[in-house]
């Protein structure tokens, strides 16, 4: 069986998959607290994406909300914290229904941009959020204020898949096989 078939689709409900979730969004939440003193450079997009490739669609949604939550608890939650997690809804869809099926014939590098666009994209759903509160008239001045951060984003989103991705792709496979090796079949797909 092939990633693009069916890699990892296992019920949330049991013990396995809420222990799996807590390490992911432990994960995503730490990687943000470390990298709070570099503004909009952090390796919870990427985190996500990756997730979202291994497991699917619904785990990559629970750890993006989970995530954004629990680190909002501690950087401030407000106003913002509602369209950083419709942000990454969107970012989970696309890469769930795009890229996913695709994922073993993307190169790695494409992968590393497909990550950077991602962090400009964060930046555009955000400001776009923000319409309902300070009207349309606005928004393109948000948004253009907001590109040098988004592209802090994107090259910190280049930077961290480059890295992390050969690295925790085998390892959450190695997870996965651990975890459910009698419930279903992994196929490990090997970074190029």
């Amino acid at each position: 069986m092939k990633l693009s078939e069916k890699c990892f689709n296992g019920s949330l409900r049991n013990v396995k998959s809420i222990v799996i979730i807590a390490m992911m969004v432990s994960l995503t939440v730490v990687g943000r607290m470390m990298f709070t003193f570099i503004p909009n450079v952090q390796p919870v997009t990427t985190l996500i994406i990756i997730i979202t490739l291994v497991m699917g669609i619904q785990y990559g949604v629970v750890v993006g909300v989970l995530s954004i939550l629990l680190s909002n608890l501690v950087l401030g939650l407000g106003l913002w914290t509602i369209p950083q997690i419709i942000g990454y809804l969107v970012i989970n869809l696309l890469t769930g229904f795009i890229i996913r099926p695709l994922f073993e014939k993307i190169p790695h590098i494409l992968l590393s941009i497909y990550a950077a666009f991602i962090g400009m994209l964060y930046g555009f759903i955000l400001s776009l959020c923000q319409v309902p509160i300070y009207g349309l008239k606005y928004f393109w001045m948000y948004y253009i204020t907001g590109i040098p951060f988004d592209m802090y984003h994107a090259l910190g989103n280049f930077c961290f898949y480059f890295i992390l991705a050969p690295v925790l792709i085998p390892l959450l496979y190695k997870l996965l096989i651990r975890y459910y090796k009698n419930d279903i079949e992994i196929t490990e797909r090997k970074v190029v």
